[in-house]
């Protein structure tokens, strides 16, 4: 399916993908809050046929409202919105990491992004970290060059290993002559089996920096403080849990008992003005 969305104003593409990049949910569950909240619209998907192997990744059956029987296969589809307030559109690709031809894929992402003349593409993607949930959700990533990380006030990730269709499609963006960041929120690690609101908040605020305008957050976080409290409250009844996590408290103050470094955190508005003015460079 594709059909042409109408001239985009300077766009980013977000990027998201349920699975092995997908701790606690966060990263997909930041892209469903976006795609819901801003009321984005769906304009074209990928033939699920071509890249997923279907007895690892099964489609699911569902009964309908009139009582028959539906597949809902495996996908990933690009919505795009025009954010209230922003100096550029977003296009969203939401959906599932695939299981086969990944550079086919992560090409064919990329040559489509060239093609609607994305300025910026960001991936988004979340890890299990040894970080008690009671500290700020670590914000990692990198960026197409290290000045324009320097300037997001992104922390530099180190990893190597293993990588998932987030990092390929990274490395595609790149290749294919389009800047891109990437995102990454740690998710602790005893919580990563659920879905972990505060960490799609935090990358959802983080891309309404990249953006560059007031996106509607208010809902996630009323979520995400309900269901702090939440887990506050299973502290209080399970004490081999609230000791874990108090050591994990305490590994956490002596590791950054020396860190004389401003906080990374920009706001919204510093963030986008620090993008507008790398991008402003990079054209000239």
């Amino acid at each position: 399916m594709r059909r042409q969305p109408p001239p985009l104003r300077r766009p980013v593409l977000l990027a998201a993908f349920k699975g092995w990049n997908d701790a606690g949910e966060a990263a997909s569950g930041a892209l469903e809050v976006l795609h819901t909240s801003l009321g984005a619209t769906e304009f074209a998907g990928i033939e699920a046929e071509d890249f997923f192997d279907f007895q690892s990744t099964r489609p699911t059956v569902r009964r309908t409202q009139d009582g028959g029987r539906t597949i809902d296969w495996p996908d990933n589809a690009f919505s795009w919105a025009a954010p209230q307030g922003a100096q550029r559109d977003v296009v969203l690709l939401d959906g599932t990491e695939p299981n086969l031809r990944w550079r086919a894929f992560a090409g064919g992402v990329a040559e489509l992004a060239v093609d609607l003349g994305v300025e910026l593409v960001v991936t988004l993607g979340a890890l299990q970290v040894d970080v008690p949930h009671t500290r700020p959700v670590p914000i990692t990533g990198g960026a197409s060059d290290g000045e324009l990380a320097a300037q997001l006030g992104l922390p530099r990730s180190n990893y190597e290993g293993p990588t998932g269709m987030t990092g390929v499609l990274y490395q595609a963006s790149v290749e294919s002559g389009l800047t891109a960041v990437s995102l990454w929120a740690g998710v602790p690690h005893y919580l990563a089996g659920t879905p972990f609101l505060s960490a799609s908040l935090a990358l959802a605020e983080r891309v309404a920096g990249l953006v560059g305008a007031d996106l509607p957050l208010e809902k996630l976080a009323r979520d995400a403080a309900g269901q702090a409290d939440d887990i506050q409250a299973l502290l209080t009844e399970d004490d081999d849990l609230a000791e874990y996590v108090g050591e994990l408290e305490e590994r956490f103050a002596t590791a950054h008992a020396d860190d004389n470094l401003p906080d990374p955190t920009m706001s919204g508005d510093e963030l986008a003005a620090e993008l507008e003015r790398y991008l402003r460079d990079r054209s000239d």
